[in-house]
């Protein structure tokens, strides 16, 4: 028996509501550790990979919290402006909130923070639509790193291959992606088969706010532009 209209919109304004409160406890988790820690961070970051964040967050759980998700919700809680910032200054980070990019308290030295940002990278496999670093060619010829079972595989990717006395052979060169263009979903495929990592995570610091400081560390940007912003 289908639902009735009423039962839709019970149902919505449940999931609007559950909505409301996850934003609202975003913004007292951030509110309360702009209270506890002593100093944040905002950072951006590139190819950002799940599970290699999640390791990276563990590996400073004691000690800091991050946050991501909604730039917005992260701005109303550090506050938009100087009138409705919840401690002095915290309205320059808030400002700086855009595109990919994340929240980082911590009791960490501004030292040992940088340190671990600047020498974090994870290479991993790119996805489709990520920009090729480089050209990768296959050459004709026994490719010896496919089994059998692999050739009718290879051949959707639209790899011209055959079987040659059990053999994996490619019956012409074959370029599996362009310098700086984007790639294919059978390109980035073929890459992860070939074991290729192109795509690496990035951490950049953008700045950090302390009690008695504030500091970017982008550059091109100044202070009068986030005031002027």
């Amino acid at each position: 028996m289908p639902k009735s209209k009423r039962n839709r919109a019970v149902t919505l304004s449940k999931t609007k509501k559950k909505g409301k409160e996850h934003k609202e406890n975003i913004v007292n988790s951030i509110r309360e550790c702009a209270e506890k820690y002593s100093s944040a961070y905002v950072f951006s970051f590139e190819n950002m990979r799940n599970l290699k964040f999640k390791e990276f967050r563990d590996q400073l759980k004691s000690s800091s919290r991050f946050f991501l998700g909604s730039n917005k919700v992260m701005q109303v809680a550090l506050g938009r402006s100087d009138s409705d910032e919840i401690r002095p200054g915290l309205h320059k980070i808030s400002k700086l909130v855009r595109g990919d990019s994340g929240l980082c308290f911590t009791n960490l030295s501004k030292e040992e923070v940088q340190r671990l940002f600047n020498e974090y990278e994870e290479h991993d496999f790119a996805r489709t639509g990520t920009t090729a670093t480089e050209k990768v060619e296959l050459q004709e010829g026994p490719l010896d790193q496919f089994t059998h079972e692999m050739e009718p595989f290879l051949r959707k990717q639209g790899m011209p291959v055959r079987l040659n006395r059990g053999v994996v052979e490619l019956v012409s060169d074959f370029v599996v992606c362009e310098e700086g263009r984007p790639l294919s979903p059978e390109a980035a495929r073929i890459l992860r088969l070939l074991g290729k990592k192109m795509a690496t995570f990035w951490l950049h610091l953008i700045c950090r706010w302390s009690p008695d400081e504030f500091e970017i560390y982008r550059e091109g940007l100044e202070e009068s532009d986030i005031e002027s912003s």
